[in-house]
């Protein structure tokens, strides 16, 4: 076990790609236990052979053919609507984004990138810092995977056999409360003129298409959600729904893509599924080695101490995700250790839902702080700053959203509610 540890961090240490550290370091745990390594691709395979897991690809492909298709700029515009001539109004506006864009995309990096070319390049021009430009639009990111669809989400069901619908349903109000508590920062820091007054975007009288457009996009969450909730289709075959309804909109109602547009999202999404697909096979044979190595005892062991306050077993698995977030993809660590943990907050009587939620939402928080924060990073790329003032940036909205995480360990039913609704 502590030689596959090693393996792992010293690939990474070199650079390898997270999927061939994961694939090569569980190599290595197999051999140290003498186990034959033909166990390597049977398990490579089996990571990947679940009816659930074909429902990224759809959703990945929708998020990308709507943002194409000049959707994240019609969002945009339907948000500053709300927020003109207020105080900070801009960062309103960044952060409402984040929540409209999070019913299409469903993926942080996805939603950094797409914002972020427009926020961090724009928001400077209003008078606001970059530096906080860009800070607004990774914390706000963070919203992406929680609010449905989420493609986190989809590999949280695979793994655990929950329903996706109850998932994506039980991210609606931590969603929301994450929006919330960024409004909030952002209204601190704009009292006493700390930030500036956003200008209107739009004469008069054009608000109303902005609007029609913007709820237009916004039926593809309802879609989804809803046309699962009926019981029309299933969430799997609400991504292919998504995907028509993404391309009839964006090619026939806003007559924004072409062929050649959809072709390279196709390549792109294709390309992104691909490598999701490759580091949760990775990762399942890590995962394999772990519960084969003795690992679940151990983590038996550790909960019997919580015995009578699961809170504060959440709150150990919360503080050890938030560490193993900040080198290691959501995803990943989803398929290592949930497997582990989810029996034994069960025998806690933690609701499901409400471990799904702090589980997600914490390993999410990785990807915005260093070493290997991805949306950290593409941000000050785009910012074209160094990592550190964009940090300092992010803090207050970091504290805030762990401040999300332990409301969501403190009061279950922020979680388990709409869930519990809809069955």
């Amino acid at each position: 076990m502590i030689e596959m540890l090693i393996a792992f961090v010293a690939l990474l240490f070199i650079g390898t790609p997270i999927a061939f550290a994961l694939g090569i370091s569980g190599a290595v745990g197999l051999w140290m236990l003498d186990i034959d390594l033909i166990t390597v691709p049977t398990r490579l395979f089996t990571g990947m052979d679940n009816f659930v897991l074909l429902a990224a690809p759809f959703y990945i492909l929708a998020g990308d053919v709507m943002n194409r298709g000049g959707i994240t700029t019609k969002l945009i515009k339907m948000a500053s609507m709300l927020t003109r001539g207020v105080p900070g109004g801009t960062a309103y506006t960044n952060v409402t984004s984040s929540v409209l864009f999070a019913g299409i995309s469903g993926a942080a990096v996805a939603d950094t990138a797409a914002l972020g070319q427009i926020f961090i390049k724009g928001m400077p021009e209003e008078g606001y810092d970059k530096n906080y430009a860009a800070a607004v639009t990774i914390a706000s990111s963070v919203i992406g995977p929680i609010i449905p669809p989420s493609v986190i989400m989809i590999i949280y069901a695979a793994v655990t056999r929950l329903s996706v619908i109850d998932l994506f349903v039980a991210g609606i109000i931590p969603g929301l409360l994450l929006g919330g508590v960024m409004y909030m920062v952002i209204w601190v820091q704009a009292r006493g003129g700390g930030l500036p007054v956003s200008e209107p975007r739009s004469k008069d009288g054009e608000s109303e298409p902005f609007i029609r457009d913007g709820l237009l996009v916004l039926l593809l969450p309802i879609l989804i959600v809803g046309g699962t909730l009926s019981g029309v289709f299933t969430a799997t075959e609400a991504g292919g729904v998504a995907v028509i309804y993404a391309i009839l909109v964006s090619s026939f109602v806003f007559r924004t893509m072409t062929l050649v547009d959809l072709w390279d999202a196709v390549k792109t999404s294709a390309r992104n599924t691909a490598a999701i697909y490759l580091v949760i096979a990775a990762a399942s044979v890590v995962s394999y080695v772990l519960i084969v190595g003795g690992v679940t005892g151990w983590i038996s062991e550790f909960a019997g101490f919580f015995s009578e306050s699961p809170v504060f077993f959440l709150m150990a698995v919360a503080t050890g995700l938030l560490v193993l977030g900040t080198f290691l993809e959501p995803g990943a660590a989803i398929v290592l250790l949930v497997p582990i943990l989810a029996p034994e907050a069960a025998n806690l009587g933690i609701d499901p839902m409400q471990l799904a939620m702090v589980v997600i939402l914490t390993l999410t928080l990785g990807l915005i702080t260093p070493p290997v924060g991805v949306c950290l990073f593409v941000a000050c790329r785009i910012a074209d700053s160094p990592v550190y003032p964009v940090i300092k940036a992010v803090f207050p909205f970091f504290v805030v959203e762990l401040g999300v995480v332990l409301l969501l360990i403190l009061v279950p039913q922020f979680s388990s509610l709409l869930p519990d609704l809809v069955r």
